[in-house]
């Protein structure tokens, strides 16, 4: 299962009060090949679902996540920090042995 902190489910309920087009939209959570660790996770807000799609509900937040992420992806919570050192959603993912210093890629 992925799931949001509540910090990071108050920041996409933030973000996706500001689109105010009356669409329904979902927070996309994936994984994609490439970063200097091998995969990289992204994050985008979508408005369609894909037949693939596993829906996860977490903070509050609609979540998709395409079938071959969420393999990679069991067990993640996604955080979000607002600090010194920067700001930003960060990948907690128990399955990544190795994660590079941005820690935006990471291996399994």
């Amino acid at each position: 299962m992925l799931t949001l902190s509540k910090a990071a489910g108050i920041k996409v309920k933030n973000l996706l009060s500001t689109k105010k087009d009356g669409t329904t939209y979902y927070l996309r959570v994936g994984v994609r090949g490439g970063g200097c660790s091998g995969f990289s996770y992204y994050l985008d807000f979508d408005e369609k679902l894909n037949n693939d799609d596993k829906e996860i509900k977490s903070e509050g937040v609609n979540i998709v996540v395409d079938k071959k992420s969420y393999l990679y992806l069991l067990g993640t919570t996604v955080d979000y920090v607002d600090d010194l050192s920067g700001q930003g959603f960060k990948f907690k993912n128990p399955q990544a042995r190795r994660t590079c210093g941005c820690g935006e890629s990471f291996t399994i």
